[in-house]
């Protein structure tokens, strides 16, 4: 019995592993046009995935540099019409903007989808009790607030 059929992947998984790949190589000149590639192939939610992840990634290596405004505006460009990348890019922002201090709305981090507040509770850049406290209070969900209240004690302590 030949089953070898079964392993092979379909056109959109190999499509999203080439897309992947090539986004992580492509230098900063060509990523703006490669995202615009990959959002216009015929799958829209595997095309958003993609470039999801890639700004996920590009994003959290950014985040803290000078570098990460002119790219976020750029993939902004890119991005415009789509909903969830532009929100999550947003959210990026935001998180940018907890991380170097810089002024936040309260509103804007309760507002914040689930995905925002989990990242904003457990990632160590960010270092804000405010922002912690404020998620310990209003958190969406039960995981957000309890793991802000984890963290708010390692931050109120003096070194």
């Amino acid at each position: 019995m030949n089953i070898s059929h079964l392993d092979e992947e379909p056109a959109e998984h190999r499509r999203f592993a080439h897309y992947l790949h090539d986004l992580e190589a492509a230098d900063e000149a060509d990523e703006a046009g490669l995202v615009a590639v990959v959002l216009r192939d015929q799958d829209a939610a595997m095309a958003e995935s993609a470039v999801g992840r890639h700004l996920d990634r590009r994003a959290a290596q950014l985040l803290t540099t000078p570098a990460f405004t002119a790219w976020a505006h750029t993939m902004t460009t890119v991005i415009t019409e789509r909903d969830f990348l532009t929100r999550r890019l947003r959210e990026w922002g935001l998180l940018r903007s907890i991380a170097l201090g810089e002024p936040w709305a309260a509103e804007d981090i309760t507002g914040a989808s689930d995905w925002f507040q989990r990242m904003a509770t457990t990632t160590q850049i960010i270092s804000s009790p405010d922002a912690l406290r404020l998620l310990s209070d209003h958190g969406r969900t039960r995981r957000v607030r309890n793991t802000a209240r984890l963290r708010l004690p390692q931050l109120e302590e003096p070194n």
